[in-house]
C-alpha cells in the first residue's frame, strides 16, 4: 500500500480514537496498532489481498442512533434463532431486538485473552471495542438451543466502521452452540474478533455467517483454545462483502478434536480471503478440515490452510482439503494448503482442487429434459450442500439453503 495512503488511513483512525472514550489498555493497543500499520503485499499473509480499496475509504465511528432503523431494514427477515439472541446495531447492543439471557459485559478493559495481539486488525479491534457479547457456560451445563450473536450495520450518510467483540467461555464438560451473523446495508467496515475457550471435555458448535453488503469491508478473526479431550466444530460461511477476510486459528490440547469446515461464494468483482491454522500442540489430537469455494464473474478468492504439528504432538491425525468451483474464465483462486510437521508418529494429509462444472454431468441432466441453467444450478447446489448439510440446526440449514 502506498505510504501516503497508509498515513492518511492511520490519521483517520487516530482522529476517531481521540474523539472517543478509552481505557489505558485500549490506548496501549492503539499505539501498537499505529506502530505496526496496515499490512501490504510484502506481508506474506496478505500477498493476494490488497487493502488499497479499504485505504481509500473515509470511515467514521459508527453511530448508535441508527439502531431504531434496524428493525425496519428487513435484515433480520428469515433469520432463524428467535431466542436466545443478542443483536447489535453498528456495534451497539440493541435490547429491543434481542431475546434470551446471554451475558453482556463492557469489554473495554478486557484485552484479547487468546488471540495473537501483535496482528494489526486484532490491535485495532482491541483499541476500539466497547460493549460486546460475553457468554459463559458453567461446567457440565448443556445449552439446548443455539445462541445467536447478530451484528447489523446501518450506516448513515458517511461510511462507518465498527469493532464487534465476542468472548465465549465453555467450561469443563459443558456443551453449547453459538451462531454469529453479520449483515448490513450500504458502505461500512466491520473489524470483528471472536474468542472461544473450550474447557476440558467441552463440546462446542460454532457457526459464522457473513452476509455483509456488496459495498462492505469485513475483516474478522476467530480464535479457538481447546482443553483436553474437547470437541469443537466451526463452520464459516462467507457470502457477502466487497472485500471479506476471515482468519480462524484453533489450538488443540491433548486428545482434543477440531473440525473446520467452510463455504465461500463470490461473484462480480468481489474478493474473499480465508485463512485457517490448526495448531496441534499436544499428542493424540484429531482435526478435519474441508473448505469449498464457488467463484463467478471477475471475482477472486484466497484460501490458505495451515496444519502445524509441534514436536510433542505425537499420534496426531489431521486431514485438510480445499475444493473450488470456478464458473467463469475471469474468476481467480489462489489456494495454498500447508503442513508443518515436527513430530514423526503422525498421519497428516492435505490437498486442493480447482475445476469447472463437469460437462458430462450437464449433458446427462440435459438428456433427461433439464434445461442448461437448471442443470448448472443443480450441480452447483450439490457441490455446496456437503458443507451446509453438516449444520445440525434444521432451521439454520434451511436458511443457508435458501440463500444458496
Amino acid at each position: 500500500m502506498p505510504a501516503e495512503a497508509v498515513a492518511r488511513e492511520l490519521a483517520l483512525y487516530l482522529d476517531a480514537f481521540e474523539r472517543t472514550e478509552h481505557s489505558e489498555a485500549q490506548r496501549a493497543a492503539f499505539e501498537r496498532f499505529l506502530a505496526a500499520g496496515f499490512p501490504d503485499e510484502h506481508d506474506e499473509d496478505w500477498k493476494f489481498t490488497s487493502l488499497k480499496a479499504l485505504a481509500r475509504m473515509n470511515f467514521e465511528p459508527a453511530d448508535p442512533g441508527y439502531a431504531a432503523d434496524a428493525g425496519e431494514s428487513g435484515l433480520l427477515a428469515g433469520l432463524p434463532g428467535k431466542t436466545p439472541r443478542m443483536v447489535f446495531v453498528n456495534g451497539f447492543f440493541a435490547p429491543f431486538l434481542s431475546a434470551g439471557s446471554a451475558m453482556l459485559e463492557n469489554l473495554r478493559d478486557v484485552q484479547p485473552r487468546y488471540a495473537d495481539s501483535s496482528k494489526p486488525f486484532i490491535l485495532l479491534n482491541a483499541a476500539f471495542a466497547d460493549g460486546g457479547a460475553l457468554l459463559r457456560v458453567p461446567a457440565r451445563a448443556v445449552v439446548e438451543q443455539p445462541i445467536y450473536f447478530i451484528y447489523l450495520s446501518i450506516p448513515g450518510e458517511r461510511a462507518t466502521f465498527s469493532t464487534p467483540r465476542n468472548l465465549v467461555v465453555v467450561e469443563e464438560g459443558a456443551q453449547a452452540s453459538i451462531v454469529e451473523c453479520y449483515l448490513g446495508t450500504g458502505s461500512y467496515f466491520t473489524n470483528a474478533l471472536t474468542e472461544i475457550s473450550a474447557g476440558d471435555g467441552a463440546v462446542v458448535e460454532h457457526c459464522k455467517i457473513q452476509r455483509e453488503s456488496e459495498e462492505a469491508f469485513h475483516i474478522s478473526t476467530v480464535w479457538i483454545e481447546q482443553g483436553r479431550d474437547s470437541v469443537v466444530t466451526s463452520r464459516n460461511f462467507a457470502f457477502g462483502g466487497a472485500l471479506a477476510r476471515t482468519e480462524i486459528v484453533a489450538r488443540l490440547d491433548q486428545g482434543s478434536e477440531c473440525t473446520l469446515n467452510g463455504l465461500y461464494l463470490a461473484d462480480g468483482a468481489r474478493h474473499v480471503d480465508t485463512r485457517t491454522t490448526i495448531d496441534h500442540a499436544k499428542p493424540h489430537g484429531t482435526s478435519h478440515e474441508l473448505y469449498k469455494g464457488i467463484l463467478d464473474g471477475r471475482s477472486s478468492a484466497v484460501f490458505n490452510g495451515k496444519i502445524l504439528v509441534r514436536p510433542d504432538a505425537q499420534k496426531t491425525d489431521a486431514k485438510q482439503i480445499n475444493k473450488n468451483l470456478v464458473l467463469s474464465e475471469e474468476a481467480t483462486i489462489n489456494t495454498k494448503p500447508q503442513l508443518e510437521i515436527f513430530a514423526d508418529d503422525v498421519r497428516c494429509t492435505h490437498g486442493a482442487t480447482v475445476g469447472q462444472l463437469d460437462g458430462e454431468s450437464i449433458f446427462y441432466l440435459r438428456s433427461r429434459g433439464i434445461g442448461i441453467e437448471e442443470a448448472r444450478r443443480m450441480l452447483i447446489e450439490a457441490f455446496a450442500r456437503e458443507i451446509i448439510d453438516g449444520v445440525k440446526a434444521a432451521d439454520l440449514r434451511e436458511y443457508l439453503g435458501r440463500f444458496l
